[in-house]
């Protein structure tokens, strides 16, 4: 059930950054409203989650998995550049929240 709750956590997060894009600088209030509100529903999830995974794994989850899905929504459904740099970037944060789930085993 954590896990699932970090996923929602993730979702909110990629949904709030997303709809930030549209904010203007938060100069727009729907927009504003909409980016604030995920991050605080995103972080009330994430803070239920650290009750049963440990604060390093998860919060690694959270951001990684959130990095790398935002840059691939960037790229694809925002026409940001895609380069071998970037794809090697998000590789290594995916690889990154990998090895800290594999070292977080005992």
């Amino acid at each position: 059930m954590a896990y699932l709750t970090l996923a929602a956590a993730i979702l909110t997060e990629i949904l709030g950054t997303f709809v930030m894009t549209r904010s203007d600088g938060f100069t727009r209030p729907v927009p504003t409203a909409i980016t604030l509100a995920c991050y605080a529903v995103s972080f009330t999830l994430l803070a239920q989650t650290l009750k049963t995974i440990e604060v390093g794994v998860a919060y690694a989850v959270w951001s990684g998995a959130g990095t790398a899905l935002i840059a691939a929504i960037g790229m694809i459904a925002l026409g940001e550049t895609v380069s071998l740099a970037k794809l090697l970037g998000v590789a290594l944060v995916i690889a990154g929240v990998v090895v800290l789930n594999l070292g977080g085993a005992h």
